[in-house]
């Protein structure tokens, strides 16, 4: 599912004027034991972190110019689905794969999404072209508990009803608006912990009042499923990620 921070500098003419970039993420769906939804928007927030993260991100590393030249355009991300020899053949690109922590049993697994470094929107290599982009469905098969205080959180509208590969690319809009928001030190503190998060949806007041908050909001530009407006708050947490709330 395809998604783009609409809102990330006021100079918008200059960013849809940039060449465009799309950070592709796929997930691996097997029929007979699928992750839950909420690992594996948890682990697709935590795959963006790691990618941005990622020493071949920064400097001179190999990765460094698409992810510059991405974020100087649209910050656009796709979800994808894999399963068997579709996720063993995505796994052979260069990129990182990250790992949920659900359960696994004979009916379910724990989330793995492999993150890949930013391509031109027409640039997707023939393993990853293929696979199924609308439609991504996941369940939980209980609801998550509360999320510890010590944790960032990022907060999905309850108003909107998104597949679970929209809410994955909107996951990892929020992660990445907490991380531009951090030092290097904080930054670092983050990373050796390995990026512990959670992806929640509150009720409506609790909503409203996020989204006045001043926290890291996440404006989607609306290209798929929902209208533009806004999908994800990132609160920090009292351990991780310390956001600062504003005076709104």
């Amino acid at each position: 599912m395809s998604s783009d921070i609409s809102d990330r500098v006021a100079d918008r003419t200059s960013r849809d004027e940039a060449p465009q970039f799309v950070l592709p993420l796929v997930v691996r769906i097997e029929k007979a034991a699928p992750p839950a939804r909420t690992d594996a928007l948890e682990t697709a927030a935590r795959a963006v972190l790691v990618i941005l993260s990622d020493e071949r991100s920064a400097g001179e590393g190999e990765w460094a110019r698409a992810m510059r030249d991405w974020q100087d355009a649209r910050i656009r991300k796709v979800v994808r689905r894999a399963r068997g020899a579709e996720w063993r053949r995505a796994s052979a690109l260069p990129g990182i794969t990250v790992l949920g922590a659900g359960p696994t049993t004979e009916t379910a697994s724990a989330a793995e999404v492999r993150v890949f470094p930013p391509i031109p929107l027409d640039g997707w290599p023939k393993e990853l072209a293929k696979l199924q982009v609308s439609g991504t469905e996941l369940d939980d098969t209980e609801a998550p508990p509360a999320p510890d205080p010590a944790l960032p959180v990022l907060w999905l509208n309850p108003d909107l009803d998104m597949s679970a590969g929209k809410a994955m690319a909107q996951a990892g809009h929020g992660a990445q608006l907490a991380w531009w928001e951090l030092s290097d030190t904080e930054r670092k503190a983050w990373r050796e912990a390995g990026f512990p998060l959670a992806v929640r949806t509150p009720d409506a007041a609790r909503w409203r009042e996020l989204t006045a908050s001043g926290l890291p909001v996440v404006h989607d530009a609306g290209f798929t499923e929902i209208a533009p407006g806004k999908t994800v708050v990132a609160e920090g947490g009292s351990r991780f990620c310390p956001l600062q709330r504003g005076l709104g």
